[in-house]
């Protein structure tokens, strides 16, 4: 791993939510390949981070650098080339509801610089053949499951070839038969195509099925932590929950 660039690099990086300060220090490199979980409770920072990689939250200290580009430097023209290179997934699935999944793709293939002929339709038809939704490329979002959307969702953050998915809460909105499903598509991505993966979650459980590298915010820090350790104080933590709950009714 020496050898390989990071896609991913934040050093001493102090990550902004709103007007404040969230994340104080951040040092966090995702290599090509890696599958990276963003765990810890609501508004300690998870999403910012998601959001300063993206660069829509500027950088506040420290060096941070995404795909070749410098996070603190980075110019406002250059944001979109940068997001070319990166495939975003949203709980909320984001698809444009008057538009068939097939033109929901298309749309961002000339967005992002595509022009329409037989290469577009092409990227179109692999990444649909990659979810397994190819067959219903002419349904409109309100036809699809909430499973059918997300993997559309993934499609679409496909077709650019990223390197690095992505993901915020991916399985948030979905049931849990679903979400393995979703789960199991992500993780065949990133080992079958080498593609980093970064995923924001509250589910603790996945990583024990699906193991990963572990990030744990919590007191304006997020540090590495390894799954046995992080599993263990969730353990403690509803234990006394219990115990609490007992004696309240003692």
């Amino acid at each position: 791993m020496e050898n390989r660039e990071p896609v991913i690099s934040f050093e001493k990086a102090d990550i902004a939510g709103g007007d404040s300060i969230v994340i104080y220090g951040l040092d966090m490199k995702v290599y090509p390949g890696d599958f990276i979980y963003i765990v810890g409770k609501v508004g300690t920072g998870k999403t910012s981070i998601i959001r300063t990689i993206i660069a829509e939250n500027r950088l506040v200290n420290g060096s941070g650098t995404v795909c070749g580009y410098c996070l603190d430097r980075i110019r406002e023209k250059d944001i979109p080339y940068l997001r070319r290179r990166l495939g975003v997934v949203f709980q909320d699935f984001q698809l444009l509801t008057d538009r068939s999944v097939e033109e929901n793709l298309a749309f961002v293939l000339r967005a992002t610089g595509w022009k329409e002929g037989r290469e577009a339709d092409n990227r179109i038809r692999d990444v649909l053949d990659a979810v397994g939704m190819r067959s219903k490329s002419h349904k409109m979002p309100h036809q699809l499951s909430g499973g059918e959307q997300q993997r559309v969702a993934i499609a679409r953050a496909l077709l650019n070839r990223p390197e690095v998915i992505i993901a915020d809460e991916p399985t948030g909105n979905l049931d849990p038969e679903t979400a393995e499903g979703i789960m199991r598509l992500l993780t065949r991505i990133n080992k079958e195509k080498g593609t980093a993966i970064v995923m924001v979650t509250h589910n603790i459980s996945l990583v024990d099925r699906y193991p990963g590298r572990l990030m744990v915010c919590g007191n304006e820090e997020c540090v590495e932590k390894t799954v046995s350790a992080v599993t263990a104080t969730e353990t403690e933590r509803k234990d006394q929950e219990s115990d609490d709950e007992e004696e309240g009714k003692i």
